[in-house]
């Protein structure tokens, strides 16, 4: 059985005295529930990768960084290779995101590259894929997903090295979200294209994004093939990420 992966994409806040604190915050309560019912992952700003890998280095807590560039090293300013966030403590990477696809252009060509540089490093690659609006009133939602995860997938891809998160990228910070058969067929068509693409397809992590909150967390992660959340804005409220972490129990 899967493990359920309750994951915090912090984005672009936070500052070194709160990132420690919400870092040692989850970290004590990590520490005290004993044995829980699914792994927690932080993603902060590369700004703070150092400070959370130290507030949270005797908690079973990963971190992991954003984004990746797609080469290891070079000249590329501004940039941050995958080797240097392991290096950094980092375990994970996120790759992918509609905010990197959307606001940075990025096509799923390179999302493959940077997966593929994150399995170079020794990272665990989350590859997300998401639809817009206009694609899903379209009813094209299925087959937009389809084509992203087949061209974002790199060679190589297992289940100890990859998970995907699925964003749809209208529910990301609106408050909406797919109804749970919505996004029941959408988990098992990801399930079914990565039965082509990655050694143990059923062992593969599928994550839910996009406005999860305390109220809707167990509605959604207790559905068939969502082995996960990949949290936002509530990941900056202690007590938000970790009500929606304990919907695991």
């Amino acid at each position: 059985m899967r493990r359920k992966f309750i994951v915090g994409n912090w984005k672009m806040h936070g500052l070194r005295e709160g990132g420690t604190a919400l870092a040692s915050d989850l970290a004590g309560r990590m520490l005290g529930a004993g044995d829980v019912a699914f792994d927690m992952l932080l993603c902060p700003p590369a700004t703070l990768i150092h400070t959370v890998v130290q507030a949270v280095s005797d908690a079973p807590v990963s971190v992991g960084g954003q984004d990746c560039h797609g080469k290891d090293s070079g000249a590329h300013t501004g940039d941050i290779g995958a080797p240097m966030l392991a290096d950094a403590g980092c375990r994970y990477v996120i790759v992918g995101h509609s905010e990197r696809r959307q606001g940075h252009g990025e096509q799923s060509v390179e999302v493959r590259a940077k997966a593929a540089a994150a399995h170079r490093a020794g990272l665990i690659a989350i590859v997300c894929v998401g639809e817009t609006e206009a694609e899903r009133d379209a009813g094209r939602a299925m087959d937009v997903i389809a084509r992203m995860v087949d061209d974002s997938m790199p060679e190589g891809a297992t289940a100890a090295n990859t998970v995907v998160a699925y964003e749809p990228v209208w529910a990301i910070g609106t408050g909406r979200t797919p109804t749970p058969r919505d996004v029941a067929a959408m988990h098992s068509m990801i399930r079914g294209r990565l039965a082509t693409l990655v050694d143990q397809p059923d062992a593969v992590r599928i994550l839910y994004g996009g406005s999860v909150k305390p109220d809707n967390a167990a509605s959604l992660l207790h559905i068939d093939d969502v082995d996960g959340a990949l949290v936002g804005g509530a990941s900056l409220k202690a007590d938000e990420f970790w009500a929606i972490a304990e919907t695991c129990r």
